[in-house]
């Protein structure tokens, strides 16, 4: 086993000081007070309850369905989806994960951006009565942000988390610093309207923005009035708030960059705590830091069944926070309740 490094030593010492004052304070806000990625700061603990595995990430993703019960959490910039329950087993391709479940633990997984997964046992601290290990299992990407996580929920370990510390050692990662990107002038894509309408799978929608080199929010802009209306930053609360009073089965997505959590069914009412807003579900919990939402689209994307309207909010770096749609089954139309909650949001002011 290697010495530890002086950087190593004060980052445990750091991370035992604020543990022991706040036993209940998360990885990634200890990280932030450190001024270092939430994936350095567990990789500082390997050979102390972190073990690094080096398993490809299509091979660590086919044993996810063995864990048992999980609670599985997937965080955007602003949001974070925590969902309990059991992966589906793993299909789709070399690159890109299907984990399919619809109203029970549904992800689409990015493989390329998968750089570091390590199994972490952590032990609950003294005064918090009899002493509890929770073990975790957590993916980063090659800056060191959290792209997926899931804690343990069965009293008896599943095999699969014994197989695990088995295969971990104690190899440190590497992480590259993550470079700002300046904001550009919004683009002229001419073509764009006529290839938005002719769209007849949303799925389409990925390859329009690769080919014309855009960025959801610019390709939003770019439609704006034609298929995608500005709204009001608040209107993701009111959204929320009238979808769960309507009982209208939704589909939340939040996405980090290598993995989109979807949790599908009916919404509770949002609780406003400590400036976030909530959802606590039985089976899942959102809590969103709506205060810093940069902007909201209204968006309408053409399909095979009359298309497909959703809400996606930004933060002010133009990253996707948290997208909304009704559930909908393939070859049936869209919710008219839905779209007619859509369009009684709020517009977005426009600008003097």
């Amino acid at each position: 086993m290697t010495t530890p490094s002086s950087r190593q030593r004060a980052i445990l010492e750091a991370f035992d000081a604020a543990r022991e004052a706040r036993p209940r304070l998360p990885a990634i806000n200890i990280a932030e007070c450190l001024s270092i990625s939430e994936g350095e700061l567990q990789a500082a603990r390997l050979g102390r309850d972190v073990w690094n595995l080096p398993l490809p990430p299509r091979d660590l993703a086919s044993r996810m369905h063995q864990l048992g019960r999980v609670k599985a959490l997937t965080r955007s910039r602003l949001a974070v989806l925590e969902q309990e329950g059991s992966y589906p087993r793993l299909s789709g391709g070399a690159h890109a994960g299907l984990m399919l479940a619809p109203g029970g633990l549904d992800l689409r997984l990015l493989f390329s951006q998968w750089r570091w997964a390590c199994l972490i046992r952590d032990v609950s601290a003294p005064g918090e009565g009899a002493a509890k290990v929770r073990w975790s299992l957590q993916i980063f990407d090659r800056h060191g942000r959290a792209l997926h996580k899931c804690f343990a929920l069965d009293d008896e370990l599943a095999p699969t988390w014994q197989t695990l510390v088995k295969v971990g050692n104690g190899v440190s990662p590497a992480f590259t610093q993550m470079a700002t990107c300046e904001a550009r002038p919004l683009p002229r894509v001419p073509e764009l309207a006529a290839e938005w309408e002719a769209m007849t799978d949303v799925h389409q929608f990925f390859g329009l923005m690769r080919r014309h080199g855009l960025e959801r929010r610019e390709a939003n802009a770019l439609m704006e009035g034609r298929f995608t209306q500005a709204l009001a930053p608040s209107a993701v609360e009111d959204v929320l708030t009238r979808a769960a009073e309507q009982r209208l089965p939704m589909m939340l997505f939040v996405a980090s960059p290598g993995c989109v959590q979807i949790r599908t069914g009916q919404l509770v009412t949002p609780q406003r705590r400590r400036g976030w807003l909530n959802l606590f579900g039985h089976d899942f919990t959102l809590h969103l830091d709506d205060s810093a939402i940069a902007s909201v689209w209204r968006v309408f994307k053409p399909n095979r069944d009359g298309g497909v309207t959703s809400l996606e909010a930004f933060d002010a770096e133009g990253e996707l926070v948290l997208q909304l749609y009704a559930e909908r089954q393939e070859g049936r139309p869209e919710r008219s309740t839905w779209r007619r909650l859509l369009e009684g949001c709020q517009p977005q002011a426009a600008v003097a």
